[in-house]
């Protein structure tokens, strides 16, 4: 029997693959523009002409870049990521941080190397 809210099984398949795509369209637009605006090797002008065609032809746009700047895409990304990884070391300390010495503080402490008081005036220190 046949109702109004009948949804068959291959209408649920390709519900779902038309999402499953739409999503993947997505997520490559989101990348492409990404790549596109953080590129050092475009100038203004290309990264304004290659938005335009994203835009523009939204599929063919997304597929065009992928082939031709699409093999460089993973190097740009490493690139960033190296630099980010190289910014974020130049700024952390290599000890860790405060917390590192006061434990590096509290071993000798246990192992009887400084007394308590001398633990106590470096931990003021360190947090200092």
């Amino acid at each position: 029997m046949d109702s109004d809210y009948s949804y068959p099984l291959l209408s649920v398949f390709w519900t779902l693959l038309w999402f499953f795509l739409f999503a993947l369209w997505f997520y490559l637009l989101f990348a492409v523009v990404s790549d596109i605006l953080l590129s050092h090797d475009l100038s203004g002008w290309g990264k304004a002409g290659w938005i335009v065609v994203a835009i523009v032809f939204p599929l063919f746009g997304i597929l065009i870049y992928l082939i031709v700047r699409g093999g460089g895409m993973h190097e740009r990304a490493m690139e960033r990521a190296a630099r980010q990884e190289q910014a974020l070391r130049s700024y952390v300390p290599p000890g860790g941080g405060p917390a590192d010495e006061i434990g590096r503080l509290a071993e000798l402490r246990d192992h009887g190397a400084i007394s308590d008081e001398e633990y106590q005036r470096l931990k003021a220190k360190v947090l200092t």
